[in-house]
């Protein structure tokens, strides 16, 4: 059983003390390596229905959608939604032909299946490029950002602040126990502004600093109607109040989650002054500058405590993250927004609110 497995055994532990489990919603991208396999895992009913999403990274956002839509219908009363991903333990593929004279081409998964463009035809960090020439974004910029991404997050640790989102994961093949993120430990700040750009050798912004990293993780969340959480004497720690995807060209997916926003504000009746805290993914730095900026929203309210750039970027994962972590960290009456983009052109958004 893989650190991800253990994750989502771990975590759905917790589950056990609810009589009802409806059903449960797992999201995980490079899927020839994972899918839904820690179901069995969990300790949950196996006749518990457990359904695989892909979105690519809104995946686990858009788990928690169609979690939610089920109630909203009166499907369940009760849902599991969240995802993983484990970008460790992804296999390198080849054509299913007898090999030629010559040899075969081996390809990695993670980047033919996950980080690719398929309409250009080229890595996702092109995208990120284009989008920082289109909106003015420079290379300092994108460091600057990165550098407060990672000093954000290592105060949040420090602080106890994340330990709370967190459960510890036992490996038992090594005998080790994973109980905080790693890889905001990993930088050094002084090697930040003389890392050569990775996807343009020429002009090129964006860098393995600036960038968001590979990862392995896993989150879930629990989701109930009122009712059952009455009927379950559960105390919600927040609900959910709107949620919306949006879509542009595909080199564009950077700037996406800018045109999901306003349909979930739209949705909720309220603007952008209300919202006191943001979450936007940091799958490049470049895409939370870009979308601060078509918002025109306050960049002290956005990431406050460090995002995918500096605590990684488990594709299936981050969308379920991020709406968790607000969850634990707005105030009782506080709204949240959540806005991740994804490649082909989407975006997925969510809006909370704390109980």
């Amino acid at each position: 059983m893989n650190s991800v497995l253990c994750a989502c055994y771990q975590l759905t532990q917790l589950l056990k003390s609810f009589e009802t489990k409806d059903e449960m919603f797992c999201c995980n991208v490079c899927s020839a390596e994972l899918q839904c396999l820690c179901f069995p895992s969990t300790g949950l009913p196996l006749s518990t229905p457990a359904t695989t999403i892909n979105k690519v990274c809104a995946s686990g956002m858009k788990s928690i959608m169609m979690a939610s839509q089920s109630l909203m219908c009166g499907h369940q009363d009760v849902m599991v939604a969240g995802g993983m991903e484990s970008m460790s333990q992804v296999p390198y593929i080849m054509a299913r032909t007898t090999p030629p004279y010559g040899g075969v081409k081996m390809e990695d998964l993670i980047v033919k299946d996950g980080l690719t463009d398929v309409y250009n035809k080229f890595h996702m960090g092109n995208c990120a490029e284009n989008t920082a020439k289109n909106s003015g974004i420079s290379r300092e910029e994108q460091d600057a950002f990165a550098i407060k991404s990672y000093s954000r997050s290592k105060a949040a640790w420090e602080s106890g602040l994340l330990a709370n989102e967190v459960i510890p994961v036992s490996i038992p093949q090594k005998d080790v126990i994973v109980e905080e993120d790693e890889e905001y430990r990993k930088v050094d700040f002084s090697k930040v502004p003389n890392l050569r750009a990775v996807f343009q050798k020429e002009n090129g912004t964006v860098t393995a600093a600036n960038a968001s990293t590979l990862n392995d993780g896993a989150a879930a969340l629990v989701l109930m109607t009122a009712d059952a959480a009455k009927r379950l004497n559960v105390t919600p720690l927040a609900k959910i109040v709107a949620f919306a995807d949006a879509a542009v060209a595909p080199i564009d997916f950077p700037i996406a989650p800018a045109f999901a926003v306003p349909k979930v504000l739209s949705a909720a009746g309220l603007t952008k002054d209300d919202i006191a805290m943001w979450e936007i993914n940091e799958a490049f730095s470049v895409v939370v500058l870009a979308n601060i900026k078509m918002l025109d929203i306050d960049p002290e309210k956005v990431n406050v405590n460090g995002g995918a750039v500096s605590l990684g970027h488990p594709i299936g994962m981050s969308g379920a993250r991020i709406v968790g972590h607000m969850v634990h960290n707005l105030k009782s009456g506080e709204y949240g927004l959540a806005g991740i983009c994804n490649g082909g052109g989407g975006a997925s958004s969510i809006l909370i609110q704390k109980c």
